[in-house]
């Protein structure tokens, strides 16, 4: 079974598959009387396809065993979908471009403070934590129309994440 190299998530490295979330770049509004800061225009949230509109969810993520087996990936063909630690726990984020190219495939460790907003049609691996029962903001789509597509892979392409690679 083929290992997954773990790398640091980063802005230009996800670009492809999204955009990375975080706050080190962007400069802040002061408001509530300067006692909060405010980050805008983190993410495009692309939900509005076939009638589609925003969904705000929490998901509660558990730990898998380890070594992480890739077995499933999926995708969102009408909207994109936006995941933001509220712990400060790493975790993990598995993308290709082709779920049958196994060089397509790209693992990162994202730090607790860095969510990720995956583009329409990007395929991914469900919500993979580091630590169990880790909460995340899902910001995503919800509509008339199903916007969900798993593709399980045969057993001769299953892949392995090692957390303990991690960058």
């Amino acid at each position: 079974m083929l290992t997954l190299p773990v790398v640091a998530l980063t802005k230009a490295e996800f670009a492809p598959f999204g955009e990375v979330i975080e706050t080190d770049d962007v400069t802040p509004k002061l408001i509530n009387e300067g006692f909060a800061r405010r980050y805008d225009d983190l993410a495009r949230i692309d939900v509005a396809s076939e009638g589609g509109d925003v969904n705000v969810s929490l998901f509660i993520g558990a730990t898998r065993p380890t070594p992480i087996v890739i077995r499933l990936m999926e995708r969102h063909p009408l909207g994109s979908q936006l995941f933001i630690p509220l712990n400060d726990m790493p975790w993990f984020v598995v993308v290709c471009t082709d779920p049958h190219d196994l060089s397509s495939y790209r693992a990162f460790v994202a730090s607790g403070r860095q969510g990720v907003n995956y583009a329409r049609n990007c395929w991914h691996h469900p919500l993979l934590v580091a630590r169990d029962a880790s909460p995340f903001v899902v910001v995503d789509r919800k509509g008339p129309e199903a916007n969900l597509e798993e593709m399980w892979l045969e057993e001769a392409s299953w892949l392995r994440v090692v957390p303990d690679r991690a960058a």
